[in-house]
């Protein structure tokens, strides 16, 4: 059943030292980094980073009292967040519905015109975004596992949101990946329309074992970022345009599963960000043509326990991450804090955190991660996606069968 919550959630006044870094500029706050917030034996301790700072980044807080509260409630595994110009939430549910919740908690009714999902395993509708012309002309974009003859595979559709929000006009698939796999995993498949006005794509690569390769091939686009035109084109200056048997729409290649993608503001930069096996979620500053490694560069473990066959942490021709972690904290959407509320935080990354159950904040400087924490630990819950506020305050959407849409704020 939906249930409202009007701000009914605990108050959790978070007490920490906080660096204040502002993305790429130095600490600006007086108070100093702790101990690595990751207190928990690595899964593979014989590995180590290939850089300092790469994992276990000291910790740092906020000193500025915040409370959390639970806005609305009755959300079926909702997994995409996506703010109206009128303040009120666009939603996605898992299982095939997108509605709209008002920053007062109201869930409305499923949004009509939607195609048909692959609601199966991690399948399903995953994100939604707005075009950067939506006050001109109303259209957003969503990605969502697609229902295919002998299984399914990620696609990204747009559409037009109707002036009364009841309905999507026009829809019009832009893309989708070239094979059909029947699995239920490993979709990716978060949005974000670049500083160039590009829209780019994450894709996993299934996750079975005989899918892995895939994400090194560039005949494939499992395991890649996308990039393409607002209207499905290829831009001329992808990076594989015109190259033999490679597909033209791929930036980047060789991930595992990228749930989070965001642009930093004041760089104008694309990050990424990926599941890993047991250990090895992975930040990652995204480039042109660059291979980011997996299945033969990576860190962690099999989930049995076993080694990741034929795989090291370095490997030549490939990209480091920016920033692993072992353990995991399984990650969801990503987005870089531009608000106001919450001033020391300009240009960190806020990151869903699903298996650790929190809201990671990374403080970035000159493009390495200089500081960690973790916040909302005491609301329990599989944090999906995140986003700003127009006020600055912190919205999330939390990935249960009662999923939840939070606001973080001062107190």
């Amino acid at each position: 059943m939906l249930r409202t919550a009007l701000f009914a959630a605990s108050v959790a006044a978070l007490a920490l030292a906080a660096c204040g870094a502002n993305g790429q500029d130095e600490a600006s706050s007086s108070a100093t980094a702790g101990a690595p917030v990751e207190t928990r034996p690595p899964n593979n301790p014989d590995q180590k980073p290939a850089h300092e700072g790469q994992t276990r980044a000291p910790s740092v807080s906020t000193t500025i009292a915040m409370q959390h509260a639970v806005v609305a409630e009755g959300l079926e595994h909702p997994w995409g967040l996506a703010l109206l110009p009128d303040g009120q939430w666009l939603v996605t549910e898992k299982p095939g519905r997108m509605r709209v919740v008002s920053a007062q908690g109201r869930i409305g009714a499923p949004i009509g015109g939607l195609p048909a999902v692959a609601a199966r395993g991690q399948g399903g509708l995953l994100d939604v975004i707005l075009s950067p012309t939506f006050a001109q002309d109303r259209t957003i974009y969503w990605s969502y596992a697609q229902p295919r003859d002998g299984g399914n595979g990620t696609a990204v559709a747009r559409g037009r949101l109707s002036d009364d929000l009841s309905r999507i006009e026009n829809v019009q698939v832009v893309f989708q990946v070239k094979d059909t796999y029947d699995g239920d995993k490993h979709f990716g498949s978060s949005l974000v329309f670049g500083p160039d006005g590009k829209l780019y794509i994450t894709i996993g690569e299934r996750s079975d074992r005989p899918m892995r390769p895939t994400a090194q091939s560039l005949a494939s686009h499992h395991g890649k970022v996308i990039r393409i035109n607002a209207d499905g084109s290829v831009p001329s200056d992808n990076p594989f345009v015109g190259r033999e048997g490679a597909l033209p729409e791929i930036w980047s290649y060789g991930h595992r599963n990228p749930q989070g993608i965001a642009v930093q503001r004041e760089t104008g930069a694309v990050w990424s960000i990926e599941h890993g096996t047991r250990g090895g979620d992975e930040l990652n500053l995204e480039k042109a043509g660059a291979n980011y490694g997996w299945p033969g560069a990576a860190y962690g473990i099999e989930y049995s326990g076993d080694a990741i066959p034929g795989a090291t942490t370095t490997q030549e021709g490939t990209v480091q991450p920016v920033y692993y972690w072992d353990p995991v904290i399984a990650p969801g959407g990503m987005v870089f804090y531009d608000g106001a509320m919450f001033s020391d935080w300009k240009g960190n990354a806020l990151i869903g955190g699903l298996g650790g159950k929190h809201l990671v904040r990374l403080v970035l400087q000159d493009g390495r991660v200089v500081g960690e924490e973790r916040l909302l630990t005491g609301l329990g819950e599989r944090i999906r996606d995140v986003a700003v506020g127009p006020d600055g305050a912190v919205w999330v959407v939390t990935d249960e069968e009662n999923g939840k849409l939070v606001r973080l704020a001062r107190r």
